[in-house]
């Protein structure tokens, strides 16, 4: 499905009732991410994945060079769920850059939210390797196209593991990642290069908290994930196994376990 959303179409995809979530693809993905939450947490909640703009079926709008800043993307989702009409609470979820573009909900619209889930994330921002790293990946970007950053970043996106058991989700994700449109991967990485570091914000966050983290993570230290937790007041944090930066592609029952159980804890709570 599309909805037109400030003058440009987004894609979306939404199924089941109750509690609304709103989850929030990584760099450079799309909302297929989501499809064994789609279908695994829809008896449980009303779930929307999301194609950010310029990612999936969805448009870039104005400014295709421009930084997607992670506000920017954040006033997406709040004008989307504007567009649909959804007044009351939500649940935000999002994975990687998807967690950052959360922690900027959460400080813009935190009015809005019923809880958060933060995945395979961090809440500083890029030190300056990190910077000078995503110059060249914009460069790698403008030489090679979606192709070039796919085959750089799939050999660190899930667990050493996966890549031998699951080889046809390996190459799910590598079609993922090339179907991204150069301007998005650009606007992802200028965002990304220059977020602020959200460190300070997380003691001010107010509704309940999970993080989910794969042991297996390549990119993501599990101690940036561990301070997050500690720094969040009531947040949980569990650790999936045998799973790499892409837990819930990975072991999609143990992660929709977890979600099904803190979703459940905010039911209770009403």
């Amino acid at each position: 499905m599309k909805i037109k959303v400030d003058g440009k179409w987004l894609a979306y995809d939404e199924r089941g009732v109750g509690i609304p979530v709103l989850l929030i693809h990584g760099y450079p993905l799309s909302r297929k991410l989501w499809e064994p939450q789609l279908s695994g947490l829809s008896d449980t909640a009303r779930i929307f994945t999301l194609d950010l703009r310029g990612h999936g079926e969805s448009e870039v709008g104005e400014g295709t060079q421009t930084a997607f800043s992670m506000d920017m993307l954040a006033d997406d989702c709040a004008a989307f769920l504007d567009e649909l009409g959804v007044k009351e609470p939500v649940v935000l979820g999002g994975l990687s850059m998807g967690g950052y573009v959360v922690l900027a909900f959460a400080r813009k619209y935190p009015q809005r939210l019923a809880g958060l889930i933060l995945a395979a994330t961090r809440a500083g921002a890029d030190s300056l390797e990190g910077k000078a790293n995503r110059d060249k990946a914009v460069a790698q970007a403008k030489e090679g196209g979606a192709i070039a950053i796919a085959d750089a970043m799939l050999p660190k996106m899930m667990s050493p593991k996966t890549y031998i058991a699951n080889p046809g989700l390996v190459s799910g994700v590598y079609e993922m990642m090339k179907g991204t449109s150069v301007h998005g991967i650009i606007g992802d990485l200028l965002g990304l290069k220059d977020r602020p570091d959200s460190s300070s914000s997380l003691p001010e966050i107010k509704v309940p908290t999970l993080l989910l983290y794969g042991a297996d993570d390549q990119i993501i230290p599990q101690a940036d994930m561990e301070s997050m937790a500690t720094a969040i007041p009531g947040a949980q944090f569990v650790v999936i196994p045998q799973a790499g930066h892409l837990l819930n592609l990975e072991q999609p029952e143990e992660f929709n376990q977890s979600v099904k159980v803190f979703l459940n804890q905010l039911r209770e709570r009403e």
